[in-house]
This record gives C-alpha cells, structure tokens and sequence, in this order.
C-alpha cells in the first residue's frame, strides 16, 4: 500500500511549470500586441525563429529579416521573439518593442511577447529549440540576441544559426530555398 506521503510526492507538479509540447505545430505564443499566434496556421511554410533585441549591435538584422520575410512570402514565416536575456538589451515593454520595430525597420511579420530565451524561466517554445529530446535534431544553448533556427514544411527543426549569420546569407537561404 502507497502512503499518503508517497502518493503526494508522485504527484507533486511544481506550479506553474509547462509540459513542452510535441509538435512546433502545438505552440500558441502571444502575440506583441496582445493578440496570439497559433504556430498550426503555418503547417506547409518553413518558420523561421529569431530572438529579437532593440539595443543590440545585431539589432539592424530586423531590415535582413523583413527583406527575407517579403522575399519568401507565402513560403517562409518569420516569427520574432523580443528577449531581455544578454546585456539587458530588450528593455521595452511589448508596445514599445512593436512601436521600435515598425518605426524603425517598417516590421510586418509576425512577433511574439517579450519571453525568456534561456535559464530557470525559458519559454516552452525555446525548451523545444534547444533540447534535442523535444526536438528531435539537436541540443543547443541560445548564445546571443539574434539566434536563428529554421523550421522546415512538416514541423521539424531543420537548422540553426548563430547571431553573426546574418538572416539573408547564403546558408539561410538556401536552407529556405531547399
């Protein structure tokens, strides 16, 4: 017989904590202004995700992503992800993250909230990416604002980038085009 103590333990779920979904396709992040986007509707595109930062020496890789996001339309979702993770240099709330964005690099594809990219709070999303055991490609850290990792048509990460690729070097787009 199980004591009581011994059932509550095989029970015990830390709150707040998140199952990482299966699929790419099972995400539904919220939207920077406040709406969601359901990761389902872009089954049949490759999903480009890219953690995003306003104050960053990479921050003008937003025109390379809008220039690649208008390039590929139809085929490829960019996704952003604002995050505060290196050098606090995503400082903004989500309306003054979307208000920078479209001011400044006329931004028109899809960007999450401000999440977290690594550490004890990391979004389920980036527990996805960067584990091999949910993703089923490969372990990985995300090193700096920027990062990019590369979605193919059935939902399988296919491909990652680090921040000093730029988001319209050959490797990339290749990988778009394949």
């Amino acid at each position: 017989m199980i004591s009581k103590f011994l059932l509550a333990m095989l029970l015990f779920v830390t709150p707040g904590s998140k199952e990482v979904p299966k699929s790419i396709y099972d995400f539904k992040v919220e939207e920077l202004s406040g709406g969601q986007i359901d990761l389902a509707k872009y089954k049949g595109k490759k999903i480009l995700i890219v953690n995003t930062a306003s104050q960053c020496g990479y921050t003008p890789q937003y025109a390379a992503l809008e220039k690649v996001y208008k390039k590929y339309q139809g085929k490829l979702v960019i996704i952003g992800f604002p995050a505060n993770n290196f050098g606090a240099q995503e400082p903004g709330s989500n309306s003054e993250i979307k208000s920078f964005c479209t001011k400044n690099y006329g931004v028109t594809f899809p960007m999450a909230a401000k999440i977290s990219v690594k550490g004890d709070d990391m979004a389920p999303i980036y527990q996805w990416l960067t584990q091999k055991q949910h993703n089923h490609y490969m372990d990985s850290d995300v090193k700096w604002n920027f990062q990019k990792y590369l979605i193919d048509e059935k939902g399988n990460l296919v491909g990652m980038w680090l921040s000093n690729v730029t988001p319209d070097d050959a490797k990339i787009t290749a990988a778009i085009e394949k």
